[in-house]
């Protein structure tokens, strides 16, 4: 989704037929059928995108209503003050959470409990719309977070941690007869590796 609002930001001419803000609609809902088509997404993946999708158009609308920002280009595909895209904006993040998801095998440590994450949830978005009503809670809400999962780690960051330090190499030495010999591990490796695995 990026790719095109900068595309057309930069490069749409202003005097096209068709609004830059719908063609950016239209090439949302061709990614999306793309992404299925090509079974890089599910459908049970596209559900978690709609429920994005339809959330960031709710708060897009709430926000354009009290006056946070406009979207001043003309367009047909818009809900009140909000064009269509902007939903698929929040749906791009959906699909990159799901799809992270799915690939990567997240798993948690000291993860507090659901009830917690749900608590912490709900009040963040609440605080979404309360700011406009001189109540900001975000300060205590980032540290109700740290409380929360401080303690917490997923897993994907070690595996990572794990092909980063794999990738660590000294230069193939120019000697050919030196090149087919195996590479010493570079200093540190293995302590990185321990420590990761502590």
């Amino acid at each position: 989704m990026l790719a095109p609002l900068v595309g057309t930001r930069l490069f749409y001419p202003a005097s096209a037929p068709i609004a830059r803000y719908d063609v950016l609609v239209l090439a949302a809902l061709a990614l999306q059928a793309g992404l299925i088509a090509l079974k890089l997404e599910h459908w049970d993946e596209a559900l978690v995108i709609l429920v994005f999708h339809l959330a960031g158009t709710g708060m897009e609308l709430f926000k354009t209503a009290h006056g946070s920002w406009v979207y001043p280009e003309p367009c047909l595909l818009r809900i009140g003050g909000v064009p269509l895209f902007s939903g698929f904006t929040y749906a791009s993040v959906g699909s990159y959470i799901a799809r992270a998801w799915r690939m990567f095998d997240f798993r948690f440590a000291a993860y507090p409990p659901a009830w917690a994450a749900w608590t912490l949830a709900i009040l963040s978005y609440l605080n979404f719309f309360a700011d406009h009503y001189r109540i900001d809670g975000r300060w205590g809400l980032f540290a109700l977070a740290a409380v929360l999962f401080g303690r917490s780690w997923v897993q994907l960051l070690m595996m990572l941690s794990f092909v980063l330090v794999s990738l660590i190499r000294r230069p193939t030495p120019p000697d050919p007869a030196r090149a087919a010999q195996p590479l010493p591990a570079p200093p540190g490796a293995a302590e990185a590796g321990l420590q990761t695995l502590s």
